[in-house]
């Protein structure tokens, strides 16, 4: 069983090649290793498919850029083997080493972006998501 992970997202569907938060997005200085799920601010975030947490942490800071907010992530080893890393979160619902089913919560879609501090020096990618009022997403990894 596969759940789509923030079932109140703007979109249920992956972000074709190329748009805004698609896998490989060529930005400024790198290529964007995952997939942005925009949606509402405190959005539940829920396990795929069955699989034990491995690793939470820090994700982004505004100690390494100013217009980010303090936000974490999970690591999921799912039954199939594959990892599953969700960032871009806040209130992280689940321990490491604990067990989660399909569908359950592990936390919320939390405000990535801090707004008012984006200005004419950050990347394209991040004043196109300020221009659209954009500041909130789930990251999502799949290994």
């Amino acid at each position: 069983m596969h759940i789509w992970p923030v079932p109140n997202s703007y979109s249920k569907t992956l972000p074709f090649t190329g748009a805004a938060g698609s896998f490989r997005e060529k930005r400024k200085d790198r290529y964007h290793c995952g997939i942005d799920i925009y949606a509402p601010l405190n959005s539940d975030v829920l396990a795929i498919e069955n699989g034990r947490v491995v690793e939470t942490g820090v994700f982004t800071s505004p100690l390494t850029l100013p217009y980010w907010n303090e936000t974490y992530y999970i690591i999921l080893q799912n039954e199939s083997g594959l990892f599953c890393k969700y960032a871009e979160i806040d209130g992280i619902s689940v321990n490491e080493g604990q067990i989660v089913k399909a569908g359950e919560l592990i936390g919320k879609v939390a405000r990535v972006l801090n707004l008012e501090k984006i200005d004419s020096t950050s990347p394209e990618y991040i004043k196109s998501l300020q221009r659209n009022k954009i500041s909130s997403m789930l990251h999502f990894e799949l290994y």
